[in-house]
C-alpha cells in the first residue's frame, strides 16, 4: 500500500487546510491545491486507460512530465557516447505508439550512426509495390502431422502465468484471439487464464513438465494427452533451452507460488517450484526424437517441436544426425537468441551465454538445407524482435515466422521498470500482488496487444513493398547491407549466405565449419564422435 501513500498525504493535508479554515482564511490556498490534486488522484484510481496512474496516483504524473521533455534528452544521448539507449528507447516508443493506434513517423531522419560499424539497412526498389493483405500466415505441419496448423507470422513468445500476473496473461491471449495470432504459453503451464481469453496457444513443455508431470516430477502422458486435446492448443514446444539463460534451470520459491499457479503446473502448495537445467524424458539425440514422435501421438497429430539457443553446434547437427537415423523430424524448430529473454537471469548468463539469434537462425537454416531437410521444418524465431526490420531480417536469414516477449510486454505497459523479480511490478504486469495487477485492464490492454500485432504487419508489408517484393516470404539476405569495422559495407548474402542443399550429405568442404562439425557429430549421443 506504500504506493498510495503519496495521494494518502495529499488527502490528508486537503483535510487538514479544510480543517485550518476555521482558523484563518489563508488556508484557503493550500485547500485549493490539494482538493484539486485529491480530486486528480481519485480520477487516476478509477480511470482504465494508465496502469502506472492507478498504482501510483498523482505521483504516476511525473512520469508524462518526463516523456515530454524526452526528445531533448535524446538528443544529449545521441550526441554523447551512450548509443544504445536512444535506439532503445526509440524501440519502444514505436511499440507503444503502435498498440495505441497512435502516429508512429517522426521528423529529422534517422537516430542511429549510419556511419558506425554493425549499421544494416533494406535495400529498396525503383518500382515499390502495395500489399492490401497484410495477414501473413504460414502452414506449420510436417508429412506426419494431422492437424497443420496456420499460424501468423507474427506471433506471442514464451512468457510463463507466475512470472507475468494472471492479468496479463489473459490480456496478451484475448489480444491474440481478437488478432488471429498465437500465444506461447511459457513453460509454466495453461493456466485458466490462459482458457479464459480463448486464443490459440502453444504448449511449451519444460524440463519442470509444468501441467503435465507425474508427482515427483517426471513426463506424465495421460496428463499431456488431456493438456494437448484443449481445442485452443493448436501446436507442443518442448523447450531444451532459453535465450536469457540456457542451460541453466530456474526456482520459484514456494512463497511466491499461489493457488492458480500450483493449479497451473501441478506442483504443490508450499514447496519450492523446480525447474531442472535438463530434461529427464530424453537424454540422447534419438530419445529427443522418439519424444516427439510420442507427443505428436498424444496429441492427435498436432505440430510438435522444440526451442533451443544454439550453443555447442556440433549438438544441434547431432539431433540432425538423429532425425536421418529415426526418420522423424519436428514440425517446427524455433531459435531464441541469447539477447532476448524477459524474465530474470544470472547476469554472466544473460550477457555471456548461449548464441545471438543471427548466427544461431543462419546456422540451423543451413544445417537442416545441408542435411537435405530444411523443406520438412519449419523454422521461428525469437530474441529482441519488436519491429517490422527485425521481422524481415529474421524472414531473410531463413526463418519462417517471428516470435516476440518483449514486444508484447510492452504492448500492455511495461515500461522496463526492472522490478519484475520483486513482486512490486509497477504497471501490474509482472507480479502476483492482486492489488497492483488491477491496474492493468484487461479489456484496454488485449485491444492494444492486438493493434500493436495489427500495426507491425502493416509497417512490414509497406518495408516489403518498398523493397519491390510481392510478400515478407521473398526476403533473402542479398536484400540487407551492413557496415563493416573498416567502414566498408557488404551484403547480407556475402556475411550469411544460404549453402548448398544436401551439401552435408555430399560430404562437401565448405568455409565455415560445417563439414567439420558434421563429422564429429553422431546421433545416438551429444558426445563428440571418438
Amino acid at each position: 500500500m506504500r504506493r498510495f501513500g503519496f495521494f494518502a498525504l495529499i488527502a490528508a493535508l486537503a483535510l487538514a487546510s479544510a480543517v485550518g479554515l476555521y482558523f484563518s482564511v489563508w488556508f484557503e490556498i493550500p485547500l485549493l491545491v490539494f482538493a484539486v490534486l485529491t480530486v486528480v488522484g481519485l480520477h487516476d484510481i478509477f480511470q482504465k486507460r494508465h496502469a502506472i496512474l492507478r498504482n501510483y496516483p498523482v505521483l504516476g504524473h511525473m512520469r508524462f512530465l518526463f516523456e515530454g521533455i524526452r526528445p531533448e534528452i535524446r538528443q544529449y544521448l545521441i550526441e554523447s557516447d551512450q548509443d544504445e539507449e536512444p535506439f532503445s528507447r526509440d524501440t519502444r516508443a514505436i511499440v507503444y505508439q503502435r498498440a495505441k493506434g497512435a502516429e508512429d513517423k517522426r521528423p529529422f531522419g534517422t537516430r542511429k550512426r549510419v556511419y558506425d560499424a554493425g549499421y544494416s539497412w533494406l535495400t529498396h526498389s525503383m518500382q515499390p509495390r502495395h500489399i492490401d493483405d497484410t495477414d501473413f500466415r504460414v502452414t506449420i505441419g510436417g508429412p506426419e502431422c494431422a492437424q497443420p496448423y496456420s499460424a501468423s507470422l507474427f506471433n506471442i513468445s514464451a512468457m510463463s502465468f507466475g512470472a507475468l500476473s494472471a492479468n496479463a496473461i489473459l490480456a496478451l491471449n484475448t489480444g491474440a484471439r481478437m488478432g488471429g495470432f498465437a500465444h506461447d504459453t511459457g513453460e509454466g503451464g495453461i493456466s485458466r487464464h490462459h482458457r479464459a481469453g480463448g486464443g490459440d496457444l502453444i504448449y511449451e513443455i519444460g524440463s519442470g513438465y509444468f501441467g503435465c508431470r507425474t508427482a515427483d516430477g517426471r513426463f506424465d502422458p495421460d496428463r499431456f494427452a488431456q493438456q494437448a486435446a484443449l481445442a485452443q492448443v493448436k501446436m507442443i514446444e518442448i523447450k531444451i533451452s532459453q535465450g536469457a539463460k540456457p542451460g541453466h534451470g530456474g526456482t520459484l520459491p514456494a512463497a511466491k507460488i499461489t493457488p492458480e499457479i500450483a493449479e497451473a503446473r501441478g506442483v504443490p502448495m508450499g514447496v519450492d517450484c523446480i525447474s531442472p537445467a535438463a530434461h529427464s524424458a530424453f537424454s540422447t539425440p534419438v530419445q529427443l526424437m522418439s519424444f516427439i514422435a510420442q507427443l505428436r501421438e498424444l496429441s492427435a497429430g498436432k505440430p510438435v517441436g522444440f526451442k533451443l539457443c544454439i550453443g555447442h553446434r556440433r549438438e544441434f547437427m547431432c539431433i540432425v544426425k538423429a532425425m536421418l537415423e529415426t526418420g522423424i523430424t519436428p514440425d517446427f524448430i524455433v531459435v531464441d537468441g541469447k539477447e532476448g529473454g524477459t524474465g530474470a537471469a544470472p547476469l554472466e548468463f544473460a550477457n555471456h551465454v548461449g548464441m545471438p539469434l543471427v548466427e544461431g537462425l543462419t546456422f540451423v537454416h543451413n544445417s537442416l538445407r545441408g542435411a537435405g531437410l530444411r523443406d520438412r521444418i519449419r523454422i521461428g524465431a525469437a530474441g529482441k524482435l519488436l519491429t517490422a526490420f527485425d521481422i524481415a531480417r529474421a524472414l531473410s536469414l531463413g526463418a519462417d515466422w517471428v516470435n516476440s516477449a518483449r514486444g508484447f510486454m510492452f504492448a500492455i505497459g511495461c515500461i522496463q521498470a526492472q522490478a519484475c523479480h520483486t513482486n512490486r511490478c509497477p504497471v501490474g504486469v509482472a507480479t502476483q500482488d492482486r492489488l497492483r495487477q488491477r491496474a492493468l485492464v484487461v479489456s484496454d490492454k488485449a485491444e492494444r496487444v492486438a493493434r500493436f500485432h495489427a500495426n507491425t504487419l502493416d509497417a512490414l508489408a509497406e518495408m516489403t513493398g518498398a523493397a519491390g517484393l510481392e510478400d515478407p516470404f521473398c526476403f533473402l539476405p542479398h536484400h540487407f547491407l551492413m557496415r563493416e569495422k573498416d567502414g566498408e559495407m557488404i551484403t547480407g548474402d556475402e556475411a550469411y549466405p544460404y549453402l548448398p542443399e544436401g551439401f552435408l550429405l555430399r560430404a562437401e568442404p565448405d568455409d565455415f565449419g560445417y563439414l567439420e562439425r558434421w563429422q564429429r557429430a553422431r546421433a545416438d549421443s551429444f558426445a563428440p564422435v571418438d
